[in-house]
């Protein structure tokens, strides 16, 4: 097999998980500034079922083939020129930029050298590739909402793969921490450190109190929930909602400029300095991966109509390399 390709998960028209496949692409080479990755695991994030169906296509355009893949860990295989603070041979966690071609759903990926961080020792490749998405938590909680020792956190898809980091993390700040998930998942919520958990499908947002933060991970019903923040209060959503596109980017653009309780919004382009934080966190045993199941790189079509049922406790993750 020529040494310069490389297998990807591709699909070449929008449409359900049926549309992914394998195939073989070139190998990408790493720029001046960029690391080459060898990948041995991602996982499946709700932004890849959007991205596979079409519905973000006013972003990635219609060319084809098109990847899919946002995180990654692995080891570096290669340096560019002016590439620094890691080394070939280091395990590394990361994520990919808007513009790296085919997704991390690769057996290599290509990206610039602060765009990674140092995967803790003794956390093993597979289960650490839950974790870069921990930065989106981080981000959210610490960044934009600041969120303080004693304050309310209201986590919505605390079960899921960014909700069940920012569960960890608020409890790890000193927050008091609810989380909604589905009946079926509230142990979990709990056992991830939320001090209340509740059924998302039994109880109406106006019947849940009120916090000081509200992480919106879902994009739907942004104002009921926004009804519920404490004068102060804040609200951080990390997606909009995927069947209401413009409306929903319309209603948080708005609701910055007009009003008290303002939402906060970002697109998630984490640097060292956010992984190492996730690295420090895991260290000191306030951070962990929540893994719910390992598919292999075949299986990703699986791994996404999984995601698509819901339900989820973690991650969905996906190993390219053998064994």
């Amino acid at each position: 097999m020529n040494d310069r390709t490389m297998k990807a998960v591709l699909f070449d028209r929008f449409g359900g998980p049926e549309v992914l496949y394998v195939g073989r692409v070139p190998r990408p080479e790493a720029a001046p500034g960029e690391v080459l990755v060898r990948v041995h695991a991602f996982s499946v994030n709700g932004a890849d079922p959007a991205t596979r169906s079409g519905t973000y296509r006013l972003l990635t355009g219609r060319r084809f083939p098109q990847g899919v893949g946002l995180d990654f860990t692995g080891e570096v295989a290669a340096l560019g020129t002016g590439a620094a603070g890691v080394a070939v041979g280091d395990r590394v966690w990361g994520i990919v930029g808007r513009a790296s071609g085919f997704g991390s759903a690769a057996e290599y990926v290509a990206v610039p050298a602060d765009r990674v961080g140092l995967v803790p020792e003794g956390l093993d490749l597979i289960a650490a590739a839950a974790l870069p998405i921990a930065t989106t938590a981080v981000t959210a909680l610490r960044d934009k909402a600041a969120l303080r020792p004693g304050e309310r956190l209201l986590v919505r898809g605390a079960a899921g793969g960014v909700g069940s980091t920012a569960v960890q993390l608020g409890t790890a700040y000193g927050a008091e921490v609810t989380g909604l998930a589905r009946a079926a998942n509230l142990d979990f919520v709990r056992a991830l450190g939320a001090r209340h958990a509740v059924d998302h499908r039994s109880v109406a947002p106006a019947d849940l109190g009120s916090y000081d933060v509200v992480l919106d991970t879902a994009g739907t019903g942004l104002r009921a929930f926004r009804r519920l923040l404490k004068p102060g209060g804040r609200m951080v959503t990390i997606t909009p909602d995927p069947k209401r596109l413009l409306a929903s980017l319309g209603y948080i653009a708005a609701s910055t400029v007009h009003g008290r309780r303002r939402v906060r919004a970002f697109s998630g382009n984490p640097r060292r300095g956010d992984f190492d934080t996730v690295a420090r966190l895991v260290s000191e045993g306030k951070l962990s991966p929540a893994v719910d199941t390992v598919f292999p790189l075949e299986e990703t079509a699986a791994a996404h109509r999984a995601l698509e049922a819901g339900g989820v406790r973690g991650k969905y993750l996906v190993r390219v390399v053998e064994g």
